[in-house]
């Protein structure tokens, strides 16, 4: 079945698999799971569809953002699992992890801002995958 999805994957000619953490059975959830990324209007907008665009859930001196719990979960987990895998083998983002937690952002903080970062990567490279499917 891991062949047959790998096939799969290979034959709608993305380039997602490209990036650092997506393997091809990630790239098929992505691609599952949002269908027609012209749906989305923005990059905002498929943060929102994915759950990674944070909510404001400030209260006095404390400007904080909250985990959003709305939003396609499945693929969250997807930005999660690649979040994860380029924490450890992606030096820009460690370095980029590094800093949000210099800024004091706590870990799980750190790594939704690197998930919503990596929401906005996903969907740049799935316009530009359909941008050459459309021109071929």
């Amino acid at each position: 079945m891991d062949t047959q999805l790998e096939v799969l994957v290979a034959a709608t000619g993305t380039t997602l698999a490209g990036i650092v953490g997506i393997s091809h059975l990630n790239a098929a959830r992505i691609l599952g799971e949002v269908g027609d990324v012209r749906r989305f209007r923005s990059p905002a907008a498929f943060a929102a569809g994915n759950g990674t665009a944070p909510i404001p859930a400030s209260s006095g001196r404390t400007d904080r953002h909250r985990l959003n719990r709305g939003g396609n979960r499945r693929l969250n987990r997807a930005l999660y699992v690649i979040a994860i895998t380029q924490t450890r083998h992606e030096p820009r983002a460690a370095d980029y992890l590094a800093r949000k937690r210099a800024e004091g952002k706590t870990r799980r903080e750190a790594l939704r801002c690197l998930k919503r970062r990596l929401s906005d990567v996903v969907y740049r490279q799935l316009h530009a995958d359909l941008t050459v499917a459309l021109d071929t």
